[in-house]
């Protein structure tokens, strides 16, 4: 088994190894148990040391590639049965794109911040300030709404981006992806029909699907969902929510205008439908910008964010905002489901509001974003690269290459060690697409400028490898 090592390139020879093998049993249809080289010949086939062998068969066998047999070697494992739920296939690949790689490949599509842009020194001093000063933070549960101190904090911050809202229409939840899932499941049933953006936010439309609901795609342009397309979906459906991204949409970065939002609200109004605004990349707000749920929609916008994405991932705290009538519905099915919410982490969440260091935090991310947007947009410029559209600021750029063969991006990526999120994971139905999201804040990192010079329209992709790896 050839496994065209390459010692000049950036990746890792563990990790060639490892990416070579999965590559020659997907390509090749390898049946289960099918008995691979020994490790002493494939090392000394290709030439390598039989420990970067032995290390690559292991991490194969932790993915469920291979097993081990005593006295056999390794063999193609037996893939997992399939499940007759459509919505969960692909979950691990799902659930992958949003762990740590375990051979240290660059995640470039990915939708948070890396590492070395944290700030932890805030995070353990909030620990530290509920850990002194709320003991019982430490031991007991949150109000059914959430924790009051954090709500207060929240409704300034609603006040501020001109959002209408009181304490008893907000509540608390574990992020996000949380909030959606409590509206999914109090608001809509098996067989209702609901409108999502294309591209979109890929675990959105599976835990729509996980409930039986009704995908109607509507494309994302520029300034926002598809007009006319969505006028003529009306004209045959009745569905009975809208979920749209307005600032910085996740994967395209667009946001959404104001002519745009005023339609989206009269279509609300005449055809009786709900609209839930997810705006978790809003606080990288830095210009002036539309919010549906800032403009007069009587009840009708249930506005949805979360700390995730600039504060930190691991404390899980969100919130909405909703009519009275629809948040008790929501704190029924939240306090039924899981009790409540961390206390711990709505007082450490609270805590960095009230003393002004989250606000601080967020101007300098801000600063450090639209630095790179602006140098990545560059680069991409320089590489002739097609850019979806141009944001105004947040994390995200949709593109794709220019004239180079896209059907080399992948096999180029895996050399390079980046991977890559294809358009074909922001699509409801999985539709391939030569368009990727790119995360602005790992696009400075040499794996991803030799990926965008290698597919660049201009330069051969053996010079660009070559010169990269110097």
């Amino acid at each position: 088994m050839d496994l065209g090592i390459d010692r000049q390139a950036l990746v890792p020879v563990v990790q060639q190894i490892v990416s070579a093998v999965a590559e020659w049993i997907r390509k090749n249809g390898v049946s289960p148990g099918t008995r691979l080289p020994s490790i002493r010949q494939l090392a000394l086939d290709n030439l390598l040391s039989q420990s970067s062998v032995m290390e690559a068969f292991e991490r194969l066998v932790s993915q469920g590639l291979l097993a081990s047999r005593h006295g056999s070697g390794f063999v193609v494992a037996q893939p997992p049965a399939a499940d007759e739920n459509h919505w969960y296939e692909g979950a691990e690949q799902v659930w992958g794109a949003f762990t740590d790689s375990p051979l240290g490949e660059l995640k470039l599509g990915c939708g948070w911040l890396p590492d070395a842009w944290r700030e932890s020194d805030d995070i353990s001093y909030a620990i530290r300030e509920v850990s002194r000063t709320d003991t019982a933070a430490l031991f007991n549960y949150s109000t059914p709404l959430g924790l009051p101190a954090l709500r207060e904090q929240l409704l300034k911050r609603l006040t501020q981006i001109h959002v209408p809202a009181s304490l008893d229409r907000i509540l608390t939840t574990h992020g996000a992806s949380h909030a959606q899932d409590l509206l999914i499941r109090t608001l809509l049933k098996a067989g209702d029909e609901v409108v999502v953006e294309t591209p979109g936010y890929g675990n959105l439309y599976r835990q729509l699907a996980f409930q039986g609901v009704r995908l109607l795609e509507v494309p994302r342009t520029r300034g926002g969902p598809d007009i006319t397309a969505l006028e003529v979906l009306l004209q045959t459906h009745r569905p009975k929510c809208l979920f749209i991204s307005s600032l910085y949409h996740n994967p395209t970065g667009t946001s959404l205008c104001r002519r745009v939002a005023e339609r989206l609200l009269e279509l609300a109004r005449d055809h009786d439908f709900l609209i839930i605004e997810e705006d978790v990349y809003g606080d990288l707000q830095h210009a002036s910008c539309t919010r549906l749920s800032a403009l007069p929609h009587g009840d009708r916008v249930i506005y949805v964010s979360s700390f995730s994405k600039t504060l930190s991932s691991a404390l899980r705290v969100g919130y909405l905002c909703a009519s009275a009538t629809i948040i008790t519905q929501l704190t029924h099915l939240k306090t039924l489901t899981g009790i409540g919410t961390s206390r711990f982490a709505e007082a450490m969440v609270a805590t960095l509001l009230s003393n002004g260091t989250y606000r601080k935090w967020v101007q300098r991310l801000r600063k450090r974003l639209n630095a790179q947007m602006a140098a990545t947009l560059q680069v991409l410029e320089d590489e002739e690269w097609q850019v979806f559209s141009v944001p105004a600021g947040g994390m995200f750029l949709w593109a794709r290459p220019g004239s180079a063969d896209p059907s080399r991006l992948q096999v180029c990526a895996r050399r390079l060690g980046v991977l890559l999120s294809p358009g074909g994971l922001f699509s409801p139905t999985g539709e391939r697409s030569e368009w990727l999201r790119i995360n602005v804040a790992f696009a400075a990192d040499q794996r991803a400028l030799a990926l965008f010079r290698a597919m660049g329209a201009t330069r051969p992709t053996s010079t660009i490898l070559k010169t990269t790896s110097m």
